[in-house]
Parts: structure tokens; C-alpha cells; sequence
């Protein structure tokens, strides 16, 4: 039985139960999720144009790419328990920013600061790896987003209803209370787990160019980039498609978002099924097969002129089974390249992850006519596909030619 499988809930001497994992790296999915039914009602609270509000999307999530960097090396040095719940309160603080915020300015600082939650997708990975070898991990991660997948899968369906009954911010009371929820679990909890530690900060540096001369890391980092673009893109951009082309109602256009988080949910099944068994490789090229159908098929029903909003949002679920498939996997390769990096392996490959989503995300809300067709984002997720496509072959040609020390 693995060390993680030991875990008991409330039990500070082991390492953090599946629950508590879970619960971890939902806050932060949560985070992104649950007030995009909003975005067009809160355009209008803050009397702005779309395209800025857009950026409490794309600029949460450059923020976001950036503490990546930052929290996998403290979680190394000073432990994944103490950053971990620092990041919690901060985050909770932001969030009553949020609330409060009087002008657009404002609201999106605290909306930025609220990245810092990402310390919860980061460290519930680093977490695992910390815990089981690599083809356990891939499945252990998969299972953990998989649970963490059930929150967002509803979070858009909450939000869009609290919208309706109360206003936009009901969505932020509800992270509000989500983070103290979580802070209470880890606190009582949460066993540390990293526990040989980087003698300092200048070591870790030191260790950098042992992780960044793998070829398979930044492999690795390239498929997880593309697909993350492809999903934030799609996150950024598919509120104003819905609301305006498609004339959704936020309650509506909330359950169709469910769709793309429920095929999420599936890919982390079949990942969490199936990676010991197949190998990282082949289930990324699985993913990666997925995430082709899913641009391909939306494009088809453009040029069919299917005027229903399934002609759109239902190929999301297939694009949410492509990366439910290929993010666990691709996480666990970064992770295990140098396992005695784990924690900043997860923080530099997730940053330059969520850096290329945060980028192609504003790419996509600038691209956005005034009738909100959708063709615009599609070519985007068709370019991001492809690209991952590329590099998961690299991927695989790279892993046949390299010798056994790297």
C-alpha cells in the first residue's frame, strides 16, 4: 500500500488525504470557473467594455503562471504546509477585495491577487509525486483532477444561478466561503510531505540547469502549454459567444460550461484508469487525438450553419476529455524528470502552462467581433491542438533516442 493510500483523514503525522487534496486543488478551479456566467453583468455593474472585464480571466491567469514559479521553490525550501496555508489566507483576503471593490481597477487587482489559490493545483500535484513513483502518480493525479473536476463542473451552473437571485457577487461569497472550508482541512489535516528540503534558495538555482537541459521536461511543458491555451482560450472567450451569439441566459450558458468540466471529468477517469497500464506517452497521444476531433467538429457545424448552441459547446466536451487525458499525464513527466525537484518542476512548467493560456485567453477576447461569432475562437483552439499534436510526437521520438540517464 502506497504512502498516500496510508493517509488518514485528520491526521497531521501522514501525509494529506485524497479528500483534502481534492478540496485543494478545487478552490483554485473554482477560482477560474465559477463567476463566467457573470462576466457580462458584471460589464455592465462596472459600466466597462467587455474586453477589460475579460481580463479578470487572462490577467488572473498570467498572475497565476507567475506564482508558479515562486510557489514551487518555497513549497521545496520551507515545506508544502506553511505555503500552503499562507496562501490560503491571502486568498481570502483578496477575495473579500473583490466583494468590495468600488471601481473596475480595483476589482481586478484583488481578481489578480486571488491567483494566489493557485498554491493548491501546485502543491496537491507535487504533493502526490512527493508520495508515489511516476506511473502511479499519473493515475493519482488523474483521480485528483478528477474529483477537483466536480466542482467546476457545477461551479458554472451555481454561478449563473447566484447571478440571477443575487447579483455577480454571490459567486465571490461563495469562494469566500469555499476558502475557509479548505483552510480548515488543511490545517487540521495537512502532514508535510516534502521532507528532504533545498538547503536554500541559491541551491535550487544551482539545481535549474539539471531540469532545464531534459529535452522530455520541456517536452512536457510544451504539450501541457498547448493544451492549457486551447482551455483558457476557450474560457476567455466562450461567455461573450454564449451571451451574445447564442443569446444564453447565465444560468444556461452556466450548464453548458458544466458540459465541457463533465468531459474533463471523464478524461481524468480514463487517466486515473488507465496510465499505469499504457504509459504517460500513449495516453498524452490519446488526449491529443481528442483534442483534434474537438476544433475540427465545431468547425464543421460553423459551416453547416447550425445555429443550436450544441453546434458549439457540445464538441467542448470532447476538448475537456482530450485535456482531462493529457494534463495529469504531462504533469506527472514534468514531475518526474527530476523527482528531487518536483515542487519546481510543477511551479515552472505549470507557470510557462498558465502563462501560454493567460496569453492565447487575451488573444481570443481581442479577437471577438461585436455579433461574438465563434469561428475566431475556434481557429485559435485549432492552432493549439495541432501544436500539441506536434509535440507529442517530439515527445515520443525524443523519449526512443535519449539514454537512460536523462
Amino acid at each position: 500500500m502506497s504512502t498516500l493510500q496510508a493517509a488518514k483523514l485528520f491526521d497531521r503525522t501522514t501525509p494529506p488525504h485524497i479528500i483534502t487534496l481534492i478540496l485543494l486543488a478545487s478552490v483554485g478551479a473554482l477560482s477560474i470557473t465559477v463567476f463566467l456566467p457573470s462576466l457580462p453583468n458584471m460589464t455592465r455593474y462596472f459600466d466597462t467594455d467587455y474586453r477589460l472585464m475579460q481580463l479578470s480571466v487572462a490577467a488572473y491567469l498570467l498572475v497565476n503562471g507567475i506564482l508558479h514559479i515562486v510557489i514551487g521553490p518555497l513549497s521545496d525550501r520551507f515545506g508544502r504546509r506553511p505555503v500552503t496555508i499562507w496562501s490560503i489566507l491571502l486568498f481570502l483576503a483578496a477575495t473579500l477585495g473583490c466583494i468590495v471593490a468600488p471601481t473596475v481597477e480595483l476589482f481586478l487587482a484583488f481578481r489578480m491577487a486571488q491567483a494566489v489559490i493557485v498554491t493548491g493545483i501546485v502543491l496537491s500535484r507535487a504533493i502526490v509525486r512527493d508520495m508515489v513513483p511516476q506511473s502511479e502518480a499519473a493515475s493519482k493525479i488523474g483521480y485528483v483532477t478528477m474529483g477537483m473536476a466536480l466542482v467546476p463542473m457545477i461551479a458554472p451552473v451555481i454561478g449563473g444561478y447566484l447571478d440571477e437571485i443575487a447579483g455577480w457577487k454571490a459567486s465571490f461569497a461563495l469562494l469566500f466561503a469555499m476558502g475557509l472550508l479548505i483552510l480548515t482541512f488543511v490545517v487540521f489535516d495537512q502532514g508535510e510531505t516534502a521532507l528532504s528540503r533545498s538547503s536554500s534558495f541559491r541551491q535550487q538555482f544551482r539545481d535549474y540547469p539539471e531540469l532545464f537541459s531534459s529535452r522530455r521536461f520541456w517536452g512536457y511543458v510544451a504539450i501541457s502549454g498547448s493544451a492549457s491555451g486551447l482551455f483558457f482560450a476557450y474560457l476567455g472567450a466562450a461567455p461573450l459567444i454564449g451571451t451574445v451569439h447564442y443569446e444564453l441566459v447565465p444560468s444556461r450558458l452556466g450548464f453548458y460550461f458544466g458540459l465541457t468540466a463533465f468531459g474533463y471529468m471523464l478524461g481524468n477517469f480514463l487517466s486515473g484508469r488507465y496510465s499505469i497500464r499504457l504509459g504517460i506517452n500513449r495516453m498524452i497521444l490519446l488526449g491529443a487525438v481528442f483534442l483534434v476531433i474537438a476544433p475540427v467538429g465545431a468547425l464543421g457545424a460553423e459551416f453547416l450553419n447550425i445555429a443550436h448552441p450544441l453546434g458549439f459547446f457540445l464538441f467542448t466536451i470532447i476538448m475537456g476529455i482530450g485535456n482531462g487525458i493529457i494534463l495529469p499525464n504531462a504533469t506527472s513527466g514534468m514531475l518526474s524528470v527530476r523527482p528531487h525537484l518536483a515542487g519546481t518542476a510543477s511551479g515552472v512548467g505549470g507557470a510557462i502552462a498558465i502563462g501560454t493560456g493567460a496569453g492565447v485567453s487575451a488573444l481570443a477576447g481581442a479577437l471577438l467581433s461585436e455579433e461574438a461569432s465563434p469561428m475566431p475562437l475556434i481557429l485559435i483552439m485549432l492552432a493549439c491542438v495541432l501544436l500539441c499534436l506536434a509535440v507529442t510526437f517530439y515527445v515520443l521520438i525524443v523519449e526512443k533516442s535519449l539514454s537512460s540517464d536523462d
